[in-house]
């Protein structure tokens, strides 16, 4: 044998060695980029659905789970070539009280019991998991501005699956105010949560009947943020004080809330025409089913979130300073007419003695 040939049946012999040690040893990350470090890599589905499968290094290096090997997550990803892994696990390192330095909190449970996660576990497959919100390899911190689930994003990534529910936000006081870069101005997950989302119907959820005037309240009470652009934060109080926050209060729940008026994923300003409770609207608004049918212009005229302790509440402010002053008055005159009765009572029982 010829060194020509030595040397080739050498490299064929050490070719198979490092081939068979790859299929018996679980891959290192450098081993899983042979194949999927490859740009363009991917596969295609008996559906013709095509799969990208190319996971970029620079993006691994620069997510949160940068110091993560892949077989931390693709646990049954034991041997090259593998078979198609399983979905992987979030919950092997997210769960309260785990020591690999992954956020702390029960937030796979709240999921679990989400509007989501239920749909997940009655079978629905295209309800969302934690990679449809969150990403896959390119995950970074909800603080990064790159990250899908950024406050500026949030919108866009619930979007993907609530196509209608974005345009319409999109084009919202609240859209608006956060597409200029407003981040106090309300996303999805301001109002309806984050893990723990539910139907807008049941008693849990933030934005049901019961618990709407609350969320909105966060915002637009006297602890709210609205003060800071010159927007009012007595809408709550003057709301509890109308007819309609003392029938909520008294558990009604069909009486009108914030939504039923200002609407919730549309909500404009006033002046503006499409708006639910502009002047020309108002009468098509308190006139829906179930609340005002027999709404006339005069529903328009009338005054909302009315405050009586200030002047621009018209003439109720009036009414209500006369009977501040009437009832003061009235009080002070039966006081001094009892201490005067006592202390005629008084001399005259010591005339007596």
């Amino acid at each position: 044998m010829d060194s020509k040939t030595l040397r080739n049946y050498g490299s064929s012999l050490l070719l198979v060695v490092t081939f068979s040690a790859t299929v018996v040893a679980a891959p290192g990350e450098e081993k899983c980029l042979v194949c999927h470090g490859k740009p363009g890599f991917s596969k295609t589905e008996a559906t013709g659905r095509k799969i990208n499968l190319f996971v970029d290094q620079a993006m691994l290096a620069k997510s949160v789970h940068a110091s993560r090997s892949c077989t931390d997550c693709h646990v049954d990803v034991v041997a090259i070539p593998h078979q198609v892994p399983q979905k992987v696990n979030c919950r092997r390192c997210h769960y309260s009280g785990n020591t690999v330095g992954a956020p702390q909190g029960e937030l796979y449970d709240q999921y679990a019991q989400s509007v989501h996660g239920l749909a997940v576990a009655a079978g629905n497959s295209k309800a969302p998991v934690c990679q449809d919100c969150h990403g896959t390899h390119d995950i970074l911190s909800p603080d990064s501005t790159g990250s899908t689930m950024y406050k500026l994003n949030r919108p866009a990534t619930c979007g993907k699956c609530h196509m209608e529910i974005y345009s319409v936000y999109r084009e919202s006081v609240h859209g608006v105010a956060l597409a200029s870069g407003v981040l106090d101005a309300p996303d999805c997950a301001s109002c309806h949560g984050e893990h723990n989302i539910k139907k807008h119907l049941e008693s849990g959820s933030r934005v049901s009947p019961e618990h709407v005037s609350e969320t909105c309240g966060e915002c637009h009470g006297p602890m709210g943020v609205a003060s800071k652009y010159g927007i009012k934060t007595d809408r709550t109080t003057t709301f509890e004080e109308s007819f309609h926050g003392i029938a909520h209060k008294m558990e009604n729940k069909t009486v009108a809330n914030c939504a039923s008026c200002h609407g919730f994923h549309d909500i404009r300003k006033a002046d503006d025409p499409k708006s639910s409770i502009n002047p020309a609207n108002i009468v098509k608004t308190c006139g829906r089913q179930g609340c005002h049918p027999e709404a006339t212009t005069q529903f328009a005229s009338g005054k909302i979130h009315v405050d009586p302790t200030k002047k621009e509440a018209g003439l109720v402010y009036y009414i209500t300073k006369f009977f501040t002053i009437l009832t003061v008055s009235t009080l002070a005159g039966l006081f001094i007419f009892i201490v005067l009765d006592l202390f005629r009572r008084a001399k005259k029982a010591r005339g007596a003695k």
